[in-house]
């Protein structure tokens, strides 16, 4: 059994990643309506990054004996202004979620709970490849989508991206 704060903590993080992975959706529907398929596709990986996130902390707490709690999962805001606006919320988002990681780990930490912090290891490298990823794909756009051929490039790189299934083994 888990610390009791540490449980509602990891599964409010379950939700958490639910909502990412809507939110990746609603992007993605976003830039198939504009006819950009790469980047609707690279949010569709997206998506099932963020849909595995949550499975991950789902196996975590059942592997640990607590029960899994869901809750509601609000539909993300949509209606973005421009091309680049989906980009610049998925950076803020994944910091959001990065924060929020950071805090389970820091509960993990008080309670001496070095299972759960082990587990955490490994979302805390990929929030920082999340991050980097969301940055660099707003660098990207601002650089090439400024050119008709330049944001058409860039569309077909992002259809380019491969879904890799998560690498963490839980026990």
């Amino acid at each position: 059994m888990l610390n009791p704060e540490v449980s509602k903590l990891l599964n409010e993080q379950v939700n958490k990643e639910f909502y990412s992975a809507y939110l990746y959706m609603d992007m993605a529907n976003y830039y198939a309506d504009q006819s950009l398929n790469g980047f609707e596709h690279w949010f569709i990986v997206q998506m099932q990054e963020e849909r595995d996130h949550a499975l991950l902390f789902r196996q975590y707490l059942l592997n640990n004996g607590e029960q899994v709690v869901l809750t509601q999962i609000a539909g993300p805001e949509s209606g973005y202004k421009n091309f680049k606006e989906p980009l610049t919320k998925a950076l803020e988002h994944e910091q959001f979620v990065t924060a929020s990681i950071n805090t389970i780990y820091e509960a993990a930490y008080k309670n001496k709970d070095f299972r759960t912090m082990q587990f955490l290891d490994w979302f805390i490298k990929e929030q920082g490849e999340e991050e980097k990823n969301a940055d660099d794909n707003i660098k990207r756009y601002d650089l090439f989508a400024g050119d008709p051929k330049g944001l058409y490039m860039l569309d077909n790189e992002f259809k380019a991206r491969v879904y890799t299934a998560p690498s963490l083994v839980l026990d």
